[in-house]
């Protein structure tokens, strides 16, 4: 059981230990120079009636983002065929929600279906969910649930107003007893102290299990939204966050998310080597922008790091 006292301690360790650690703990549970490749594609954009004051996607927010409708089956599919043939394992498919309406599920369990058929991983994150929507999905086959908590129990409430924290737990744990992987991390940089992200961590490693996933967003300012200003995190800030995750979650993927179209390779080496082993790949992620296909890897060819192959399932 983590502290918010014990994980401040590691946080605030001198640099150099911080990463010393972190880099222990990650060869201990995985190979050093692979990283897991995902994709990600947005298959129901903008409209979304959810406040959340770093999103584009929100009806509340002036961002001249168009809503959409939820996209063809045979498309969502066509484009996981492209991913996965570029090298991703993972496909991650989105849809800017409150929640799923019972009218969408068949298409979306149709989407799980025909990418899990290529061989592929499947996450979806669809907002909330219920008990007959999470058992839908367990049955078509999705692997992952993403459902991020975005920072402190202490600080959500400056985020957000139209979900609740428990909100989010709850439906966390709905995903967790249907026996579906949890994906789960947060953002950074958006105008919180360092002790928000440090808590925000202490409550994902306190969950009954840790998320098989742990994605760590750089917030990604963007006009019309609240957090337009937001004053970004510094980038040492930012490694000590993924470091810290590394050590509290040991046997997690620790995954660099949106805001690396803002990091220098430099920084990116930085998060790989404190135990980052997940990245989106693409030029998009959703609605924001992402580093192509051909910059990850000529990064990925000067560090000396490969793809991850996916596990046997």
């Amino acid at each position: 059981m983590w502290t918010l006292e014990k994980a401040r301690a590691v946080h605030d360790a001198p640099f150099n230990n911080l990463l010393f650690l972190a880099q222990t703990v990650h060869r201990q549970n995985f190979e050093p120079n692979k990283v897991q490749l995902s994709r990600l594609l947005s298959i129901k954009t903008g409209g979304c009636p959810e406040d959340c004051g770093y999103c584009s996607q929100s009806a509340h927010h002036e961002t001249g983002l168009k809503a959409s409708k939820l996209i063809e089956v045979r498309r969502v599919i066509a484009e996981a065929t492209k991913a996965r043939d570029a090298g991703a394992t993972r496909y991650c498919m989105g849809a800017a929600w409150r929640n799923p309406k019972t009218r969408d599920m068949d298409a979306v369990v149709a989407m799980v279906e025909g990418v899990k058929a290529l061989g592929m991983e499947t996450c979806m994150t669809l907002g909330m969910l219920d008990l007959e929507q999470t058992a839908r999905l367990k049955q078509a086959g999705l692997d992952y649930y993403n459902h991020n908590i975005d920072t402190s129990e202490r600080y959500y409430s400056e985020i957000i107003g139209t979900r609740s924290f428990a909100d989010r737990l709850e439906t966390l744990e709905l995903v967790r007893q249907s026996g579906i992987k949890v994906c789960c991390g947060g953002i950074v940089g958006m105008g919180e102290e360092p002790v928000d992200r440090i808590d925000m961590l202490v409550t994902l490693a306190n969950l009954p299990e840790h998320p098989e996933s742990v994605p760590i967003n750089m917030l990604i300012p963007i006009a019309g939204t609240p957090l337009a200003e937001a004053k970004p995190i510094e980038p040492i800030e930012f490694v000590r966050v993924i470091a810290l995750a590394r050590i509290m979650m040991p046997k997690s993927h620790v995954r660099l998310s949106a805001g690396r179209i803002a990091m220098t390779d430099e920084m990116q080496a930085l998060c790989f080597f404190a135990g980052a082993n997940s990245i989106f790949v693409g030029d998009t992620l959703l609605t924001a922008n992402n580093p192509g296909e051909d910059k990850d890897s000529l990064l990925f060819r000067r560090l000396g790091i490969e793809p991850m192959e996916l596990e046997a399932q």
